[in-house]
């Protein structure tokens, strides 16, 4: 009898595929509408956010987000 290998990350299985659950470190553009001088304006920088989601090409979910590429700095697999 051959055995299943378990998966060692964590997933949800809707209709018969995987969608594996994912730490996402992304970068937030931030904003300031005072007036800055040029050393004020060089200092301001992105914040650094991380989001634990669910990720999929094709399914029906909810609270969606969409991150364009360029802003995501590391993408991990979640262990159980």
């Amino acid at each position: 009898m051959k055995r299943r290998k378990k998966s060692k990350y964590k997933h949800a299985l809707i209709g018969n595929k995987k969608y594996y659950f994912y730490k996402i470190v992304w970068a937030d553009p931030c904003g300031d509408s005072g007036h800055a001088d040029a050393n004020e304006m060089k200092s301001l920088t992105p914040a650094t956010m991380i989001t634990q989601a669910y990720v999929s090409e094709a399914a029906v979910f909810s609270d969606r987000n969409v991150f364009p590429k360029c802003i995501i700095s590391k993408m991990e697999r979640i262990k159980i």
